[in-house]
């Protein structure tokens, strides 16, 4: 990277000049390069990658500030993307995040962040299609959350896995389970609920103060069960974290059934994304919510 001319590019969205005394690597996650930038103005977070990746990193900034906005649970302020010299780049504000902290009001906030809803005529869905890591995260506006869960997340990811090689017999039993999908709702109709949309263990830190963070979301108003199904899947949350969260927003009764439907879509999704054992993982939960439904 050419830091000198980056600073000119950077420049209009900082709203001064701005001299870049550093640039350190840092860890980015699974597949960009990362940047611990030292300015003249303090140390601010870069994420870069190829060009493909424009659309990604906007998404990414829209879904922080969207969440920044509900002043609920603090995220890292997305300061502006854009191209240069053949890659795509995202400027956040520089957070140093460390593993612990206070759990319990962690899942405080969160619970505060899904206590904003969408009361639309169409309230499931998000202004923007997105991303649920690399695979795109269609997102049209619907009225009806069984049918935005079917329509805009199992269907794309299951026809993808059709594609991707999954065995014929595992996509036949996921076929046969989408047909039931209505059993799980028979007496639970979600609220739209803001939603992070990617909750697991590495999108989440503290601080050094020790206040919750989170991060890289795939935003959409839904049922919140679906963050807090995708927080187990992986696990990195406490009791705590759970205790804190129903202190806010208690779960329903039927959320442990439910559970595995909404955890299909992110095994699926890791399937697509890394194939191997996650085909196993998709066929047990289909074979516990069929029989479930029997």
């Amino acid at each position: 990277m050419n830091w000198a001319a980056f600073e000119e590019k950077l420049a209009p969205s900082l709203g001064e000049t701005l001299h870049i005394e550093g640039a350190k690597s840092v860890m980015g996650g699974d597949i960009c390069k990362a940047f611990e930038l030292h300015t003249s103005q303090g140390k601010f977070f870069l994420k870069t990658h190829s060009l493909s990746f424009y659309d990604l990193f906007q998404a990414e900034q829209f879904n922080l500030q969207a969440l920044a906005e509900t002043n609920s649970i603090a995220v890292p302020k997305a300061i502006a993307s854009g191209t240069f010299d053949k890659q795509a780049w995202l400027l956040l504000e520089f957070i140093d995040m460390h593993d612990s902290g206070d759990d319990f009001q962690r899942g405080r906030d969160l619970a505060l962040l899904h206590h904003h809803v969408n009361d639309s005529a169409k309230p499931f869905g998000w202004s923007h299609d997105n991303f649920i890591g690399l695979t795109p995260q269609h997102n049209t506006w619907h009225s009806d959350w069984i049918e935005f869960y079917r329509e805009m997340r199992l269907k794309p990811q299951l026809r993808l896995a059709a594609q991707r090689g999954m065995a014929n017999h595992v996509i036949e039993k996921a076929w046969q389970l989408i047909d039931k999908i209505e059993f799980w709702f028979r007496d639970y109709q979600p609220q739209a609920s803001l939603l992070h949309g990617d909750l697991w263990g590495g999108n989440s830190a503290f601080s050094r103060d020790g206040d919750a963070l989170i991060f890289d979301p795939a935003c959409y108003y839904g049922d919140h069960e679906t963050d807090i199904a995708m927080s187990e899947l992986f696990g990195g949350f406490s009791a705590a974290f759970y205790a804190g969260y129903q202190d806010v927003f208690p779960l329903d009764h039927g959320y442990p059934q439910r559970k595995p439907l909404y955890n299909l879509y992110h095994l699926l999704n890791h399937y697509n994304l890394f194939g191997g054992h996650y085909q196993q993982q998709a066929e047990s939960l289909i074979q516990t919510l069929l029989a479930q439904a029997k």
